[in-house]
This record gives structure tokens, C-alpha cells and sequence, in this order.
């Protein structure tokens, strides 16, 4: 098969899972979560679809369109075009899934293909890909730039990314905490961070959508996220946040059964978040809890606040949530604070990501 008879099509995104179009969607989702857990040796980070519509349907913030690439009457090789609403964005998220018994047939190149006319049509002409790497034996080491982390080339995913000129730039670590944390554990933990802390900083958490008073402080740890954590030589654009997007993102959780779980740490003497940490917890409960941001702003950085977030959220959600049994995070290798804490608690790495760009 040549690249010169692959159809690609766009998708509808369904409007619900009771629609005709909802088939092929749950489709292309199966078939990511698939090739994920090949990658990886587990399904820690498989998400049904019936959960992802929802975050798929949120355009207003995280705009997406999907397309596919079918092949003897099903659906083989899937492609995700993102980008970020800012106005001044110039990153284009451009990823592609091909089902392994038809790779080499150039079904991901006409994908990406099509992908990337797209994107330079949009105005965002910088591509880049987040995509999660086997390790197999036998293959040469492709260092991220960082100084921090690889990725093999007997990959076939680094193999397709490579040979298209994109250029890692980062490596991140996929990491998994197995629960329950020994009690004891975390509460000497919390006990050391809190003595470096000080009477300065004091914990407060809330469950579900963000009370009123906190609205306009974790506006800005949201914005900050995109500012203050490490980012190679990725391309980036400042996010901009406000109340209503953050009630947003509340209303998305609450519709699609999710809870977060939201601990903060306060700098007393003003009364301001200085940092915070979230968890969302499933419908399902016995799948893994995902462990989204943690930051503490740089300002108030170097009083043990990351171990202080990190612990207090984990005591929160073995009280709240005591069935739970996992935890994944994500955290790029050079971020080596917080692959310190998170190793402290007893989170180890399941897997990598490699986060790829193409400039113009």
C-alpha cells in the first residue's frame, strides 16, 4: 500500500455515545489505548471513551480534530491535530497511531501528511508530539537534549519521528505509585516538610469544584503551569486562564464523574497560594488515580513545599478513597526536585514519553 491510496478522514466529534458517530469515535480511542498499552506492558493509562467525549468536546479550550486511516473495512491509523486557543499560539499538536500489523505501509505518513498541510495553513507552523516509547533491547540511545533521559531507536515510533526530521527535546518519566502508602511513611514526611515549611506556609484542600475565595489564586497556579515547569527547548505559548475557565474545567469533571481532589499550600503572612497539588480521582474507582499538576511558584520555592503538597494529597485520598490502588504522574526527566519526591513516596517508572518538534 502507498501512501497514494490511503484515504484519511476527519471525524465528527460525537455530540454524545448514543449517536451513530460514536462508534467510530470509541474506535479511534480503542485503538490509542492499544498501542499504548503495548508500549508501556500495562493499561495504567487507558481511558474509556465514554469519558474522553467529554474532554474532546471541550473545544473552547483544548480545540482538537481527529481523523483516520481504514483499511480492509475498519479503522488502522489514527491522527490527532491540536493546537492551544491563545491567539498568539504558533505550536501545532500533530500525532499519529498506526495499528502495528499495518505500519511500512505508509499509512502513518499519509497521516502526518495531511496533519502537518493543515498546520501550516493555520497560522501554527511549529509541530510537535507528545508519544510514549517502548524500550527495546538492541536499539541505539537517542538522548534528549536536556542532558536528561533517552529513548531507543528500535522504538518504531522514535524510528517514524527521526526519519521526518523531528528532533527530541525532552523525555519525560511515567511513573506509578502503588496504594496503599504505609500511614507511617507519610506522616513522617509531612512532619519533616512542614518543619522546613514553617509557620509561613500552612495545607488547605478542597474536594470538587474550587471555592470562591481560592478562584482568583489558583487562576494564577493554572497560568503558571505553563511558565514554570520545565520545558526544554519546546516551543511555548503562556496560557491564560480566568474564573470562567476554570469553572470549566469544574463543570467537565463533575459531568463526567470525576473527582478532584485539591490540596494548597497558603503563605500565611499574606493570606496567597504559594503552591498546589491535584488529584482526579475516576468514576470508576478501580482504575488509577491521575496525578495532574504540582507546582509551588518560584518565588516560594526552596521550603519543601513540593513534598508538603505531594504528601498531604496522598493522606487526603487514602482517607477519601481508600480502594484505590494506583497513581500515575508524569514529570520530565530533568525535573529532578520533584522525581526526588515523588521517589521518596514510592512512585517508580513504568514508561517514557518523548516529546518531539519540528520547526519550520
Amino acid at each position: 500500500m502507498s501512501t497514494d491510496t490511503v484515504l484519511v478522514e476527519e471525524l465528527p466529534i460525537p455530540r454524545s455515545m448514543d449517536t451513530p458517530e460514536a462508534a467510530a469515535f470509541t474506535e479511534l480511542i480503542d485503538i490509542g489505548n492499544l498501542i499504548e498499552t503495548q508500549a508501556l506492558g500495562t493499561d495504567a493509562l487507558t481511558l474509556p471513551a465514554r469519558q474522553l467525549l467529554s474532554d474532546y468536546q471541550a473545544q473552547e479550550d483544548h480545540p482538537v480534530r481527529i481523523f483516520v486511516a481504514r483499511a480492509d473495512g475498519r479503522i488502522v491509523g489514527t491522527g490527532h491535530l491540536s493546537w492551544q486557543p491563545e491567539d498568539d499560539a504558533t505550536v501545532t499538536w500533530a500525532e499519529v497511531e498506526v495499528l502495528p500489523q499495518y505500519r511500512r505501509r505508509g499509512i502513518g505518513t499519509a497521516l502526518l501528511d495531511h496533519l502537518t498541510t493543515l498546520a501550516l495553513a493555520s497560522g501554527r507552523p511549529t509541530l510537535q508530539a507528545a508519544v510514549i516509547h517502548s524500550r527495546p533491547g538492541g536499539g541505539e540511545r537517542v538522548e534528549a537534549p536536556t542532558g536528561f533521559g533517552w529513548l531507543s531507536d528500535a522504538d518504531p515510533g522514535v524510528r517514524f519521528l527521526l526519519a521526518r526530521g523531528y528532533r527530541l527535546e525532552q523525555v519525560a518519566r511515567i511513573s506509578a505509585l502503588p496504594l496503599p502508602v504505609d500511614p507511617e511513611l507519610l506522616a513522617a514526611k509531612r512532619a519533616a516538610a512542614q518543619a522546613a515549611a514553617g509557620d509561613d506556609y500552612r495545607i488547605v484542600g478542597w474536594t470538587g469544584p474550587t471555592p470562591a475565595d481560592r478562584v482568583d489564586d489558583l487562576v494564577t497556579l493554572m497560568a503558571r503551569m505553563s511558565t514554570d515547569i520545565p520545558t526544554a527547548a519546546l516551543e511555548t505559548t503562556d496560557e491564560q486562564w480566568d474564573a470562567a475557565r476554570l469553572a470549566r474545567v469544574d463543570d467537565l469533571l463533575a459531568a463526567t464523574g470525576r473527582t478532584r481532589l485539591t490540596v494548597a499550600a497558603e503563605h500565611v503572612p499574606t493570606g496567597r497560594l504559594a503552591g498546589h497539588n491535584v488529584l482526579v480521582l475516576p468514576r470508576d474507582r478501580s482504575r488509577p488515580v491521575i496525578q495532574e499538576d504540582t507546582l509551588v511558584l518560584s518565588e516560594h520555592r526552596g521550603h519543601r513545599l513540593g513534598m508538603l503538597l505531594k504528601v498531604a494529597n496522598l493522606q487526603r485520598l487514602a482517607e477519601l478513597s481508600p480502594s484505590s490502588t494506583l497513581v500515575t504522574t508524569f514529570n520530565a526527566e530533568e525535573n529532578r526536585h520533584m522525581l526526588d519526591v515523588n521517589e521518596a513516596v514510592g512512585f517508580a517508572p513504568i514508561g517514557y514519553e518523548g516529546c518531539w518538534q519540528l520547526t519550520p
